[in-house]
């Protein structure tokens, strides 16, 4: 579906937002900025609580971003960053799903080797050749090691007075971390609830361990959002994920977006703010399903 090494190749639009930006925003602007289009604002009542977190997960020590209402318990949601890492432009977005009701971890994928984050922005990403830097990083995240983490930070959150365990876990991923949801979701079925990917790639392959051939071993509901220049290339694969989907009974929304690989993350080159804030309502409706 998504050819990963073709990012490296994006065109800048002028859409995304920069480092700078962000922190012109601050937590405030940047909540307002990116505001539920949806109604109903958890953080209106309390704001919201936020800390940088560490602890002990395979291979190392895991740092991520944990933002949550000031009061009360909430269902856990993990989101899995794209291929240029922990950074503001996911705490900006881990504050505006907090927002709406959920304890958010943004977790390091590259926690084995490098605490976040490794990159400023994706203007960053690009400029340092992070395709080359990431490259054995990435390597240790297949579907073994994605799922090892995922059982430690299920077992984290599961600790935290703020999550609601009683509900199942949601968790999201972007670009390369669209599988991540699925191994998630298969590592601790009887916890994780949903996924969502977004310009996922690698879902769909021969591998026992491919995400498409794991599906019957979950009990989530999932949101599989495919950028147009991703299915371009791979244009049968989102009739494989529903027919997989359908097979494993289980209730998958597969949609082809008209917006290219990269629309969701706020400083991706190609960021599509009215395609992205679709997506995020629709993961929001599988979340309030089946949570």
């Amino acid at each position: 579906m998504c050819d990963i090494d073709h990012l490296a190749e994006m065109k800048p639009t002028g859409k995304g937002f920069n480092r700078r930006q962000f922190g012109a925003m601050g937590m405030a602007a940047g909540l307002a900025a990116c505001a539920p289009i949806e109604g109903g604002n958890a953080a209106a009542a309390g704001g919201l609580s936020e800390k940088n977190v560490s602890f002990p997960a395979p291979g190392g020590t895991m740092d991520a971003f944990f933002v949550h209402p000031g009061s009360g318990k909430h269902p856990a949601i993990i989101i899995w960053p794209d291929i240029a890492g922990l950074r503001d432009a996911f705490k900006v977005m881990a504050r505006r799903l907090a927002g709406s009701g959920y304890a958010v971890l943004v977790v390091n994928p590259y926690y084995r080797d490098q605490p976040a984050p490794q990159f400023a922005d994706f203007d960053d990403w690009r400029a340092q050749g992070g395709m080359e830097k990431v490259g054995p990083w990435r390597a240790k995240n297949d579907a073994k090691g994605v799922q090892d983490t995922a059982r430690a930070v299920v077992a984290w959150l599961d600790t935290q007075g703020a999550v609601d365990t009683a509900k199942g876990i949601g968790n999201q991923g972007y670009c390369m971390g669209g599988p991540y949801t699925v191994w998630t979701a298969a590592a601790v079925p009887t916890r994780v609830k949903a996924a969502a990917s977004f310009h996922g790639g690698g879902l769909v392959g021969d591998a026992a361990d491919a995400p498409i051939n794991l599906l019957k071993n979950t009990q989530a509901s999932y949101l599989i959002a495919i950028a147009k220049n991703d299915d371009a290339r791979a244009p049968t694969e989102k009739d494989a994920l529903r027919a997989a989907a359908q097979q494993a009974g289980r209730k998958a929304e597969v949609e082809v977006y008209p917006a290219d690989h990269g629309w969701c993350v706020l400083d991706s080159p190609v960021y599509d703010q009215v395609q992205a804030d679709r997506a995020w309502g629709r993961m929001l409706a599988v979340y309030s399903e089946a949570l």
